[in-house]
């Protein structure tokens, strides 16, 4: 990875992390009281569409953070046609932090009756047990920062 790259994954790194600890109205959208159930969605065989997905820079951390061996920090940009769909997935072992940056996106969750709306400025945080598939179900394109923690490919 070139240094205009490191340094680029570095700022979209610190600026997702900074808006997720900054919290007030960069949380991101919930589920609403009484509509969070384990279970409460079935996985979805939804296929992918309408979703373009750049990899912008990807850190391999082995050398850094010894108990990461085999990982690397990605940062990718997703584009979300209206009507677009990024199927069904699991964030086991693959935290990730979502940034809406333009737009306004439904996340329909394994543990919520009810779709939750993420809209631009808003942050999901997405840890182990979080399984769901993304919507567009507005009229303009959503695009998302995504930064996560994945095998070294």
């Amino acid at each position: 990875i070139g240094r205009r790259s490191l340094g680029l994954a570095l700022a979209t790194a610190g600026l997702v992390a900074g808006i997720a600890l900054a919290g007030g109205n960069a949380e991101a959208g919930e589920c609403p009281a009484g509509k969070m159930k384990v279970g409460a969605m079935p996985p979805s065989d939804v296929a992918a569409a309408g979703v373009t997905d750049n990899v912008l820079a990807a850190i391999d951390v082995s050398d850094q953070l010894p108990a990461l061996e085999g990982y690397q920090i990605r940062t990718r940009m997703l584009e979300i046609q209206p009507g677009g769909i990024v199927p069904w997935h699991s964030h086991e072992g693959r935290p990730a932090l979502i940034y809406v940056l333009e737009g306004e996106i439904q996340e329909i969750s394994s543990d919520c009756e009810v779709p939750i709306t993420h809209k631009a400025g808003e942050i999901s945080a997405e840890t182990v047990g979080v399984e769901h598939w993304w919507h567009n179900t507005g009229t303009t394109v959503a695009k998302l920062l995504s930064s996560d923690i994945v095998p070294v490919e």
